[in-house]
């Protein structure tokens, strides 16, 4: 454990998706003093009063994630407040359970980066913590300094929670869906190392589907539902082809990302997913980032589509801004597939309270469920929606300074601009709401993007053929690397 006062590292940084660094940096005082920042902030603004200084702390399954909730456990302690030590469960199960009881929360995860990575996601009791609670938190982690960890922080035992949290999660989604829902359906369920992939073999199981365990891992894997490794992508086809299946469906590292693929193999895009999931869910209005595809304006099934920047605390601010134009049912969702539902859903009369936050399950199960309600497979499903061809990848290590410089010279140089997308016929738009997105005059898109979460250049592309668009992609990564080094 690093207990030296004086290492501050610039990995350990505010991404998408709560803080996130290299464990080494994390693992020992930064964990230690970033929870006690978030545990004065909740003091200050009378939260903690209200929570009755209760803080639940949960976590994924990579190797040094324990260590880091013991840090998150005893800093919480040394701020005066309780923690409630939660174990390894998905982020939705705990969110949900902070927000059903106006508890906040504390998620150890890094989602789908690498293990030698690691990082916290923060919760209110009313869901994510915003842009304006980072900055609150950045505050009070600079007054309060980098003190060492103290030598009894390792001899804290928290209580544990009374209620089971994983399985008030499941019947969540038991009693909306209802038992038999997904009779017929046989299911197999890409395990990894994910921290629900029990918890979906069982929901499957509860639900009526045959569930098939495939690939359990004993070493931590970072699948990335938005730049899948290409013995991923193996496996599935492989898979799909000893076996009948009418799916194969996983998760991300803390199971608030779903990677769903159709009885080939082929996985489906998680712009996609969301766009089935809001369908079935019957939403009015859908908020999702400007990564999602372009073909979502063009579709007919949702009165309006609301663009935002990448990161749920912006998809999060959007579905409040469509509840407050008077949308009836609000889904937000994002390019890695995560679906926020922004309100409640009402069914048959069953009601499906809103989760403003990430979650892979919900869909997992609205994707199967409408396998059964369209008697058509999983492929055709998506098809309906008429995406254009679309991939995703990214450029590793790549230092954010040079990233940056890459993209303020596309912002600011119209003629560097143009000699990049001279092959797709120059430049017809562009959008530099996040990252910068060349639509070229062609009908082709190429999106650049610096990573939040990790030192990577993103690349996203769009056309019109699945025959062009690897080679869009490729050529879009070139591209970035030539400017990038």
């Amino acid at each position: 454990m690093n207990k030296n006062p004086a290492t501050v590292s610039s990995s350990l940084k505010f991404g998408t998706s709560g803080l996130r660094g290299l464990v080494v940096e994390l693992n020992g005082a930064p964990a230690f003093a970033y929870t006690r920042a978030f545990a004065e902030m909740l003091k200050e603004d009378g939260s903690a009063a209200a929570s009755r200084n209760v803080v639940l702390v949960g976590r994924d399954l990579r190797e040094s994630s324990p260590s880091i909730a013991q840090l998150c456990c005893a800093a919480l302690q040394e701020s005066g407040l309780v923690p409630l030590d939660c174990g390894a469960l998905p982020t939705p199960a705990l969110a949900y359970h902070g927000m059903r009881f106006g508890i906040p929360a504390i998620m150890v995860t890094g989602s789908h980066i690498p293990e030698d990575r690691n990082g916290l996601k923060f919760y209110r009791a009313q869901g994510e913590i915003d842009k304006k609670d980072e900055s609150a938190i950045l505050a009070w982690q600079a007054k309060l300094g980098m003190a060492a960890v103290p030598e009894t922080a390792r001899g804290v035992r928290p209580e544990k929670p009374d209620l089971d949290l994983i399985g008030a999660y499941k019947a969540r989604y038991r009693d909306f869906f209802g038992a038999g829902a997904l009779e017929g359906l046989t299911v197999g369920v890409y395990q990894h190392s994910s921290v629900a992939r029990d918890i979906i073999v069982e929901m499957l199981e509860t639900l009526g589907a045959r569930a098939v365990p495939l690939g359990r891992a004993t070493s931590f894997i970072p699948v990335d539902t938005e730049a899948l490794r290409e013995e991923d992508e193996v496996l599935a086809r492989q898979w799909a082809g000893e076996q009948r299946l009418d799916a194969i469906v996983s998760t991300d590292g803390d199971a608030d990302r779903p990677l769903i693929s159709d009885a080939t193999g082929a996985f489906l895009r998680g712009d996609l997913v969301g766009a089935i999931t809001a369908k079935s869910l019957g939403a009015d209005a859908i908020v999702t980032p400007v990564t999602s595809n372009s073909a979502l304006e063009a579709s007919s099934a949702f009165r309006t589509v609301l663009r935002t920047r990448v990161g749920s605390p912006y998809v999060i601010e959007g579905m409040a801004e469509a509840s407050a134009s008077g949308a009836r049912a609000v889904v937000g969702f994002e390019a890695n597939g995560g679906v926020l539902l922004g309100s409640d859903i009402v069914r048959e009369s069953r009601r499906l309270a809103a989760l403003p936050t990430r979650d892979a399950m919900l869909p997992i199960l609205c994707a199967l469920g409408e396998i059964i309600a369209q008697g058509k497979s999983l492929a055709e499903v998506g098809a309906a929606f008429a995406f254009k061809a679309a991939a995703s990848n990214r450029l590793k290590n790549v230092a954010s300074e040079r990233s940056a410089g890459f993209l303020n010279r596309l912002v600011q140089d119209e003629a560097f601009r143009e000699d990049i997308m001279e092959p797709l016929g120059g430049v017809a738009a562009f959008d530099g709401q996040d990252g910068v997105r060349l639509s070229g005059k062609n009908g082709e898109v190429v999106h650049f993007r610096a990573s939040g979460n990790a030192p990577e250049l993103r690349v996203y592309v769009e056309a019109q053929a699945h025959e062009r668009v690897e080679s869009l992609l490729e050529w879009g990564l070139a591209q970035a690397q030539r400017q990038v080094g």
